[in-house]
């Protein structure tokens, strides 16, 4: 598989540049989610970096998201209902 150098801004990240595998479309995924394990052997913490424009052609870079909320778009099938369906 392909990689690309893929700059980090912001958060525990920013300023790193991580190798990061590119998809069949030739692109790193939308979402970056780095788990960080715990001190005490707890539950991981989750970086969550969301793939932005770098600039002019197709290259990107990755933002820091500090709310870590999904964000994104879901994916809809035809054959479902509308969120804002009446009935």
């Amino acid at each position: 598989m392909k990689s690309e150098d893929t700059p980090f801004e912001g958060g525990p990240m920013d300023g790193r540049v991580l190798p990061v595998l590119l998809g069949i479309t030739g692109h790193p995924p939308k979402t970056y989610r780095i788990p960080l394990p715990a001190p005490d052997g707890g539950r991981p913490t989750v970086l969550v970096y969301r793939r932005v424009p770098r600039g002019t052609g197709r290259r990107w870079k990755y933002a820091y998201d500090p709310t870590g909320e999904h964000g994104g778009r879901r994916l809809r099938w035809p054959w479902s209902k509308s969120r804002h369906a009446q009935g």
